[in-house]
């Protein structure tokens, strides 16, 4: 395999626009005055292929020592202004350098069924490989329109009146609806007194299951007339309940019109609340 010398060719200095090739005579610069920007080369592998394809050196015969030897120039040039950028680019120096050694090395022969070690450059090769295929993946997704470089987004401004918000629910729509329930009940026939044992949570727990099975329910819905007036009482409360633990809401889509209850978000885990 022929090894022949890679130069690497420094792009032409120039000053507000004007390029020179010499440095002046009384011109001093404060030692940290200047800085190298690595943004032409994404990592270590984009500046092997930089100089494989450069060069062009065939990536599945890698002259390793050249290319070992071209690439630590360019990390004691990082390193020697920017130390924090090169940890990378050390890591795949120390890889070339223990490749170097391992092509230099006499290959043993193989014994019996033992099979013949890899070439060390095979595993620099298929690195290269994939990267230069997921370069060029990325090309072409950077070639398609994008949103704010390529085009933008048509807008229409409305100049008309904004649609009226619904109005607030406060205490006093509460009350009249608490009236306006109590006055629907009516109870024309008689009937035998029993104790009936009533639970607020239990209460909170079917108007959730009820809300889980539909978007909202009126209060007519809710307080149906053929209720007592205890039960009417106790899912008064139980709404009130849920209302304060933000579990529902009460919304009126027109003034002075009927009161709705909607659920607030996911109600999951819900009966365990209300049972606790």
């Amino acid at each position: 395999m022929t090894q022949e010398v890679l130069a690497i060719e420094y792009p032409e200095a120039r000053v507000n626009g004007a390029s020179f090739s010499a440095w002046p005579k009384d011109l001093y610069i404060p030692p940290e005055a200047l800085e190298v920007f690595l943004d032409q080369f994404e990592g270590p592998l984009d500046l092997l292929l930089y100089l494989i394809r450069k060069h062009q050196i065939n990536i599945l015969d890698i002259p390793l020592a050249d290319l070992t030897e071209q690439y630590m120039v360019y990390v004691q040039a990082m390193r020697h202004h920017q130390l924090h950028l090169a940890a990378d680019y050390l890591v795949m120096a120390a890889w070339l350098i223990e490749l170097k050694v391992r092509f230099l090395l006499p290959v043993p022969e193989a014994v019996g069924d033992q099979e013949e070690e890899e070439d060390p450059r095979w595993a620099l090769a298929q690195r290269l490989l994939a990267y230069e295929k997921m370069k060029a993946a990325a090309l072409r997704l950077q070639s398609h329109p994008q949103q704010g470089r390529d085009f933008l987004v048509a807008q229409v401004l409305h100049d008309g009146p904004a649609p009226p918000s619904a109005p607030g629910v406060g205490l006093a729509d509460l009350h009249r609806a608490w009236q306006q329930m109590g006055q629907r009940l009516q109870r024309s026939r008689h009937h035998r007194i029993t104790r009936e044992v009533l639970s607020v949570r239990e209460t909170m727990t079917r108007i959730l299951k009820v809300l889980k099975q539909q978007t909202h329910l009126t209060f007519q819905e809710l307080f149906l007339k053929e209720r007592g007036r205890s039960q009417l009482v106790v899912h008064f409360v139980a709404v009130l309940e849920l209302v304060r633990e933000s579990l529902i809401e009460v919304i009126q889509i027109e003034a002075l019109g009927p009161l709705h209850l909607r659920g607030v978000g996911k109600n999951e885990g819900l009966e365990g609340r209300t049972q606790a």
